[in-house]
């Protein structure tokens, strides 16, 4: 038997992907075979985890440095109330390999920043920003972009979000470089000027619905179907019940 082939318990397990023409068993063999850093293990990163997890991802890293608290619940769908108190990597883990006992789970219970990032997001194929700031945000983005990993990132507020996929270090169709984070987002806002979710709020249920978005576009880069977001920003307003997409080029043409 081959590194990545599919047990029977997994053809059991994925036959709802299998018979899908688009993704087949040769798919979910790159599902297996995939690394897959989370940054963050809350409101975003809730959903993409257990997505990833059901889909077979062979292997999801999860960074977080924090503990889960019971304001964490009404959002953060990996924990439950028995895991207030607990590391937020610890707490997901448990969560994921009761999903799905096939996928190895690498817990970095640490706050991902200059001096880690380059290792750690070098161990992965594909990165997903769940983070709730945009120092981490710039750093991750700059740092995918130079070790040349697609990097699905999205951002929440109190009713509404957005996703995009990040692949500077490809050309697009016509010869152009894809953008960057920094094109779509040339300067971080400043200090204050945008409050943060414990002082706005947030419906828990938007952070589902932004978090299965960001999941779905990683499945798509992993198996090589569909249209990734690259150079479009998707849009989500809940309260509207409406998504909008903005498209965006890099700032040259290199």
């Amino acid at each position: 038997m081959t590194e990545n082939a599919l047990t029977s318990s997994e053809l059991e397990r994925y036959a709802r992907h299998i018979v899908l023409p688009e993704i087949g068993g040769p798919g979910q063999q790159r599902l297996k075979k995939a690394r897959v850093l989370v940054i963050g293990a809350g409101g975003l990163g809730s959903p993409v985890l257990q997505y990833l997890a059901a889909a077979g991802v062979g292997t999801l890293g999860i960074v977080d440095d924090d503990v889960v608290s019971l304001s964490n619940l009404q959002r953060q769908i990996l924990h439950d109330t028995g895991a207030v108190g607990t590391a937020k990597t610890e707490s997901a883990g448990k969560t994921l390999q009761r999903i799905n006992p096939h996928v190895a789970v690498e817990a970095h219970s640490m706050r991902i920043d200059k001096e880690n990032a380059k290792a750690l997001i070098g161990r992965y194929d594909i990165v997903a920003d769940g983070s709730d700031n945009f120092a981490t945000r710039y750093l991750v983005a700059d740092q995918c972009a130079a070790l040349e990993r697609p990097l699905v990132t999205a951002a929440v507020g109190r009713f509404d979000g957005s996703v995009t996929v990040l692949v500077p270090f490809r050309k697009d169709a016509e010869g152009r470089r894809n953008p960057t984070y920094r094109d779509l987002f040339p300067a971080p806002p400043p200090d204050g000027l945008l409050p943060s979710c414990a002082e706005a709020g947030i419906v828990g249920a938007l952070t589902g619905v932004i978090g299965t978005l960001q999941a779905m576009e990683v499945v798509k880069l992993v198996t090589g179907i569909g249209e990734p977001l690259v150079g479009r920003l998707l849009l989500y307003d809940a309260l509207a019940a409406r998504f909008d997409t903005i498209t965006y080029r890099s700032a040259d043409s290199g």
